[in-house]
């Protein structure tokens, strides 16, 4: 990466209050092309007013404010459009409550130079989860065979949210037709990038879930999941994707 190229890091936030201000100072130091964008939902619990504080105090961060909790999908929707209008070549997905930990980041930023999309894989090597209940741990991986199977998508973790798009393959998706949110948004993104013939690399992360705040995890989430990779097979088959 050379000194004239910017990374943008987004964080999706609702009700972090605990989290936002100790991950922005984990990442920013890790790099000095490293920006950060915070896109809070109207979080309750007073998380943007946090982060207008942060961005009064750090150049390098910015905040967007939205109306209400429109789903994770459509907030990553927004930082992409923000990323891409201010010129960021590459835009990180990253969760805000350490379960994605920042010192992978710097793998992020030297695998991006030689491919388009990079994701942080919970199963390219085993299975590297810390802290979920069996059951949840289950649900995710066979929900990841299950999204391969159906969409023929080559990711070990479709469902994963951290990974590094570089903008042009941003710019080459028509982000006005992705309504999907939670994990769907996930495999719908992949499946697009993966359709262009865009270049996608796995690399190893230890997943630890949250030791802060609660869980986004719905049943509206996981239902939408299961027939979603049906609707992308089907857009896949005509050629509607990519």
């Amino acid at each position: 990466m050379t000194h004239t190229q910017r990374a943008l890091i987004i964080f999706p936030t609702y009700n972090e209050r605990d989290n936002i201000e100790k991950i922005v100072h984990a990442v920013l130091p890790l790099d000095p092309r490293i920006h950060v964008l915070i896109v809070d939902d109207n979080s309750p619990d007073g998380t943007g007013e946090i982060a207008d504080k942060l961005a009064a105090q750090q150049q390098k961060v910015e905040v967007l404010h939205r109306e209400k909790k429109e789903g994770l999908g459509q907030a990553y929707i927004a930082g992409f459009r923000w990323a891409i209008e201010n010129q960021f070549d590459f835009i990180f997905e990253m969760d805000a409550d350490f379960s994605h930990g920042p010192e992978y980041i710097k793998d992020f930023l030297r695998e991006i130079q030689d491919y388009d999309l990079v994701i942080g894989s919970r199963y390219i090597s085993g299975v590297n989860v810390i802290n979920w209940p069996m059951g949840r741990l289950l649900l995710s991986y066979y929900a990841n065979m299950y999204s391969r199977v159906i969409t023929g998508l080559p990711v070990r973790d479709a469902t994963g949210g951290f990974k590094c798009f570089q903008r042009r393959v941003l710019e080459s998706i028509d982000l006005d037709s992705i309504n999907s949110s939670g994990y769907s948004f996930q495999i719908e993104m992949n499946m697009r990038v993966w359709k262009k013939g865009f270049r996608i690399k796995e690399i190893p992360i230890i997943f630890v879930d949250r030791i802060a705040g609660s869980s986004k995890m719905s049943k509206k989430i996981m239902r939408e999941a299961i027939w979603m990779v049906w609707w992308l097979r089907i857009k896949s088959m005509f050629g509607k994707l990519g």
